[in-house]
């Protein structure tokens, strides 16, 4: 746009002085003007359309609101106004000053001036004019006389000696016909008389002659004169004497100035409106071209000013919503370039600047994260406490093991947690007894109402690192129950090996002593012996069973894990019990996919927990037991639920051990053998009481692995 507006500008100022130059010269003026206001009209024309076009453009921006636009309209308006008005002063000067030049170009006094010179000048000419017709006629009527009085001719000397008596540069005698019969020429005078016709002799007859002015417009003017001589002798044919002489040049030069001038004024005087006309056009387009010129450029000029600003403006938007990527640097030196490249540099240095800390940042939260992932995936629960005790970080751990999202606790300082309030007890018990780091065992009871024995680990954090407390902790109540039933399992081993030895012999010594005494007692000893023994042999037998059972606690041969379908061994299970009094109701998915499991104890868990199950709904009224199959993830859940009075709430926790039951002739084993099969499947189980009542224990197993 800069490089089209510089030329049509160039060729708008060419044109301008073409046609100012045409305007001052009459012949250029009627050949070339005409077409010289075409192109300047048709420059103006484009200038206009240049002008528009940017106009619009920059109303476009100034509706959208584009960042210097209204920058662009205030340079604008000011160049224009820059502009117009000189240029309206001067033109209006300029007009004013053409039209009373032009008016005074035709006053009356040059008018009359003008006619006074011409008319001067013609006196003079008739004055020599008169002057030489004067001495002709002399001339004439001494010949006449010379004629008359016997000479029969005129030499040509006689002829040149009147010729310098009159003054003249050339005489001739003419005969009647016109011809020339002598003639006398001056010296240096390249003009020869010449013939004439009848008809100018018919002039000549006159009183006064005939009385010429030739040579007008040829740089030299010569006075002419051709008179009658009066008395003539019949027999020579000489009529008429011609006289010429040359007009002295300075008068003939003066002459024909005042006549090219007054020519040159009645022209002009002619032409006197057209020409104010041509004035004002010219003037006029000059106007317009150099407004239009100007606008044009004032758009350039607000565009390179406003250009700067405006790579500032986004460059600073562009920072503030934080792109630091370098703008466009005006190349110039001037303090806009310089400072639209002090720009860039300030923008490359924050764009390192926030490069470096970005990595910083990165390295940072990748240290966050990774810390956050390895306290995320520790079966252990931290907790993490600001000075006034209000918690600023838990992880997954520590909800597990809680049972609980600690949602909303960080706006609540430990001592005034609703919930937990046995675990905040001991926490806040552990840092009040110790000054440093400090780590204890506690036994609690949770909300629910089941015990849970933590490890908790409790420490200071320095003050450099913002203070706080951190509390580190494990459930391990799985971890001593696995003693427990360790310890117990050994027990059982050794006393099935101790007490199942001496079971038969006493067995066997009372059921001899029976054979042997019963023939010699009385009848009512008989009988006493016979209960005596009956009750040995009965216990023995208890006791056997009871050290089978410690024994199969004891020695459970390892799982032989396989896929099995667990839908199909619940139903193979339940055809054993078909005849009880309670309502089995089962709902076992479709399509479970098969789980990792041993078939024959998974048999005898499902035994172990139907039976259980029984035993806890014989006093209650319509008993009903479901059986519940489902996929979760990975595992698929087995869940067994009663409408029994559920577990005693201080059972829940030990329910997995060994001889805790809440059946009076229970051994206690039932549950402890079903949580070591499923410990074996590498499985878990739970045990929880429903609402309004029953119980509900779940199993969870491994999926078979896939071919």
């Amino acid at each position: 746009m800069k490089a089209v507006v510089a030329a049509v500008s160039a060729l708008a100022g060419i044109l301008l002085f073409l046609l100012a130059a045409a305007s001052s010269k009459s012949s250029v003026l009627i050949r070339n003007y005409p077409l010289l206001l075409g192109l300047n009209g048709s420059v103006a024309a484009l200038l206009l359309g240049l002008v528009g076009f940017q106009v619009r453009t920059l109303w476009i921006q100034y509706r959208e609101h584009q960042f210097g636009s209204r920058l662009k309209v205030k340079l604008l308006g000011l160049f224009a106004l820059m502009a117009l008005v000189p240029g309206l002063v001067i033109y209006g000067v300029s007009l004013q000053f053409a039209t009373r030049s032009i008016e005074s170009w035709f006053d009356v006094k040059v008018d009359a001036a003008l006619d006074s010179g011409i008319q001067l000048g013609r006196n003079a000419l008739d004055y020599l004019l008169e002057q030489l017709a004067n001495r002709a006629k002399d001339t004439a009527e001494a010949l006449g006389e010379s004629l008359t009085s016997g000479n029969a001719a005129v030499s040509a000397a006689r002829l040149d000696r009147l010729r310098d008596e009159a003054g003249a540069d050339t005489a001739a005698l003419l005969a009647g016909n016109g011809k020339v019969l002598v003639s006398s020429v001056g010296t240096g005078t390249a003009l020869a008389p010449e013939s004439h016709s009848s008809a100018t002799l018919r002039l000549a007859r006159g009183t006064r002659g005939l009385r010429t002015v030739e040579g007008e417009g040829s740089g030299e003017l010569w006075l002419r004169v051709i008179v009658p001589i009066p008395a003539r002798n019949l027999a020579t044919n000489a009529e008429f004497l011609q006289m010429s002489k040359r007009v002295p040049p300075q008068i003939a030069r003066t002459m024909e100035n005042i006549q090219n001038g007054n020519r040159d004024y009645q022209e002009l005087l002619l032409g006197r409106e057209g020409l104010m006309r041509i004035y004002g056009l010219t003037l006029t387009l000059t106007l317009l071209l150099a407004l239009f010129a100007a606008i044009a450029a004032a758009f350039e000029i607000a565009r390179s000013l406003s250009a700067p600003l405006s790579i500032l403006a986004e460059g600073t938007q562009a920072v503030a919503a934080g792109d630091f990527s370098p703008r466009q640097a005006l190349p110039g030196r001037d303090e806009l370039g310089v400072l639209t490249q002090s720009f860039n540099r300030m923008t490359r240095q924050l764009q390192d600047a926030r490069g470096q800390a970005e990595r910083s940042r990165a390295e940072v939260e990748a240290a966050r994260v990774y810390l956050e992932s390895v306290l995320g995936n520790l079966s252990a629960g931290v907790l993490a406490f600001s000075d006034n005790g209000r918690l600023r970080a838990a992880n997954r751990g520590a909800m597990q093991i809680l049972g609980d999202d600690l949602a909303g606790f960080e706006t609540l300082t430990l001592e005034t947690w609703p919930r937990h309030h046995a675990f905040r007890d001991a926490v806040l018990r552990g840092f009040d007894t110790n000054d440093e780091d400090w780590a204890r065992e506690t036994e609690l009871t949770r909300d629910d109402g089941r015990n849970q024995t933590l490890l908790l680990r409790g420490s200071r954090l320095p003050p450099g690192s913002a203070g706080g407390y951190v509390v580190v902790f494990d459930d391990v109540t799985e971890l001593i129950s696995a003693q427990r039933n360790a310890a117990w399992a050994e027990v059982a081993r050794r006393l099935a090996h101790e007490i199942k030895n001496p079971l038969t012999p006493i067995q066997l010594s009372a059921e001899r002593l029976q054979h042997k005494l019963s023939s010699k007692l009385d009848p009512d000893s008989q009988a006493m012996l016979a209960r005596a023994t009956q009750t040995i042999v009965n216990q023995v037998e208890a006791m056997k069973n009871m050290v089978n059972d410690f024994r199969d606690y004891a020695r459970m041969p390892p799982a032989t894990l396989a896929p099995l379908d667990l839908n199909a061994l619940i139903r193979e299970v339940l055809g054993l019990y078909e005849s009880s009094r309670v309502r089995i109701e089962l709902v076992l998915a479709a399509d479970l996919p098969r789980v990792l499991g041993d078939p024959t104890q998974l048999r005898q868990v499902i035994h172990n927990l139907l039976t259980n199950a029984e035993d806890a709904l014989v006093e209650t009224d319509a008993p009903q037991v479901s059986l519940l199959t489902r996929r979760e993830g990975r595992r698929v859940e087995f869940l067994v639920r009663d409408n029994g009075p559920g577990f005693p709430p201080a059972m829940l926790a030990r329910a997995f051990e060994p001889y805790v039951t809440s059946k009076a002739r229970g051994s206690g084993l039932g549950l402890a053998i079903v949580k070591k099969i499923a410990d074996e499947h590498r499985g878990d189980i739970t045990i929880t009481n429903i609402e309004p009542h029953g119980a509900e224990i779940r199993l969870r197993l491994p999926l078979a692995p896939t071919v």
